[in-house]
């Protein structure tokens, strides 16, 4: 008695691009994916922490590393707070193929490297951190996990 293999998939698990399995179905986002997620999530965890930082009894030497001036530690809780959603809100939304996400990052990318460069040299991490943030977001595998 002859069986049939006719509802059998074919063997070998990954055939298709980016996370595209032999059966059809989604493997997860791209590496760039999670990479842009992690770091993202890493620039949102220190803005919260700085604000952290800023309510405390070093609030007046934050304010005044900061903005120059003794009195606006407040300012500068705001500032990092907002800053930490700017950076965590997109950075949860990227591995659920949100292009809004993918927007927010790479505008946000745009203006850390610019940022960067202006207070130069100082800022010359920060500008590589987020010219290599925009890199993983401009990759095609990127592209295409947003435009699935």
């Amino acid at each position: 008695m002859s069986e049939s293999h006719d509802d059998v998939p074919p063997p070998g698990g990954y055939q298709g691009m980016f996370g595209a399995s032999a059966y059809g179905e989604e493997t997860g986002p791209p590496r760039q994916v999670t990479v842009a997620m992690v770091v993202t999530l890493g620039f949102g965890v220190l803005y919260l922490l700085l604000g952290l930082m800023a309510l405390t009894s070093a609030g007046e030497q934050i304010s005044e590393i900061v903005t120059g001036s003794k009195g606006s530690s407040m300012v500068v809780v705001a500032v990092a707070w907002v800053g930490a959603v700017l950076y965590i809100l997109p950075a949860l939304y990227l591995r659920k193929g949100r292009p809004w996400a993918r927007h927010l990052i790479i505008g946000i990318a745009v203006l850390g490297i610019l940022g960067g460069l202006f207070s130069m040299p100082t800022g010359l991490l920060g500008a590589a951190v987020h010219g290599a943030l925009l890199m993983l977001m401009l990759q095609h595998p990127t592209k295409v996990w947003f435009h699935r």
